[in-house]
């Protein structure tokens, strides 16, 4: 029970990762578009930080992005599965932070993910 207890979240990450590669980053582009760039760019900040390289960076790291203390203090790196939970429900994940919005379509998380996963590649 112990080992699958400690195996659960890996399988669950890859789980995702894998659905992430899977899903449509040119349709994540146009949700992006729609739903994040009120507040979000890839390449500055707005209300909310700039999202280009956000896979692979700290969370609350942003040179320059005046944080949330909640989420200056979190302490993970962004993958695929974390930026799943954060736009599933952001207060879950990052107790205290200050986006008030959410993704409640894994189909749209998914293709947004995978969106920012090739943003952040290059």
């Amino acid at each position: 029970m112990i080992i699958a207890e400690r195996l659960l979240p890996a399988v669950l990450g890859l789980a995702i990762a894998g659905a992430a590669a899977a899903a449509d980053p040119g349709r994540g582009a146009g949700l992006y578009e729609a739903r994040c760039a009120a507040c979000h760019s890839l390449d500055a900040h707005r209300v909310g930080p700039l999202h280009r390289g956000v896979v692979g960076r700290r969370a609350g790291s942003a040179p320059g992005y005046d944080y949330s203390p909640a989420l200056a203090a979190a302490a993970f790196t962004w993958d695929a599965a974390l930026l799943d939970a954060w736009l599933k429900d952001p207060e879950a994940l990052v107790p205290g932070q200050r986006m008030g919005y959410s993704v409640a379509d894994a189909g749209d998380r998914g293709d947004l993910v995978a969106f920012l996963l090739s943003v952040s590649r290059r």
